[in-house]
C-alpha cells in the first residue's frame, strides 16, 4: 500500500468493488443502512477514500455530502490508508498530565507526518485516541496494539527502531 501526505493515490482492485456492489445490493434497502455500508466498504478497503464514498453514493442514490459527513463525524471511519505499523498516543487525561503530548510531538517530527496521516513508504500511520485503559502506565503509546507505558520523549526512537 503506497501512502503519501496530501492526496492518497486510490488503489482498489477489481475484486474489491465487486465486494463492495454485493455488499450494497444486499443492504441499500433496508433501513438505516448507511452505517452498515460504510462500515463492510472499510472493511473491504481499510479506509474510505473518496472513491469510495462515491461509488456508495452512486450505488445507493444518497448524496456525496451525505455520505462524506458520516465519514467524518464518525470516529471509527478512516479517510487515509493505515500504515502497517500503527501507532496510537494515548492524549486523555492521565497521560497528557504526564507528558503524551512531547511523545506525540516527538513522533511528528520523527516520521515526518501528523495526526491520522501515513509515512509514505506506508511502514507508519499516526493518531491520537483519548484513552486506552491504562492509565497506571502513563503516558502510554502502542504500536498494533503493543502497550508501551513510563515513556518519556527520548524513548521514542527506541521504539521505532524495533519496527525498522
Amino acid at each position: 500500500m503506497t501512502c503519501i501526505k496530501q492526496g492518497v493515490p486510490f488503489q482498489g482492485t477489481a475484486e474489491q468493488e465487486v465486494a463492495l456492489k454485493e455488499a450494497i445490493f444486499l443492504l441499500k434497502d433496508t433501513k438505516g443502512s448507511l452505517m452498515p455500508i460504510m462500515q463492510k466498504a472499510q472493511e473491504i478497503y481499510g479506509y474510505l477514500p473518496i472513491e469510495v464514498q462515491t461509488m456508495i453514493s452512486d450505488e445507493t442514490d444518497i448524496p456525496l455530502e451525505k455520505i462524506y459527513g458520516v465519514a467524518t463525524f464518525y470516529s471509527q471511519f478512516a479517510l487515509q490508508p493505515k500504515g502497517k505499523y500503527q501507532v496510537s498516543v494515548c492524549l486523555g487525561t492521565a497521560c497528557y498530565v504526564k507528558g503524551s503530548g512531547d511523545i506525540f510531538h516527538k513522533l511528528e517530527s520523527l516520521l515526518g507526518i501528523t495526526n491520522g496521516e501515513c509515512t509514505p513508504d506506508g511502514k507508519f500511520s499516526l493518531d491520537s485516541c483519548r484513552c486506552v485503559g491504562a492509565c497506571g502506565l502513563a503516558p502510554v503509546l502502542m504500536v498494533n496494539g503493543e502497550v508501551y507505558g513510563r515513556l518519556a520523549a527520548d524513548d521514542v526512537p527506541d521504539i521505532l527502531a524495533k519496527y525498522e
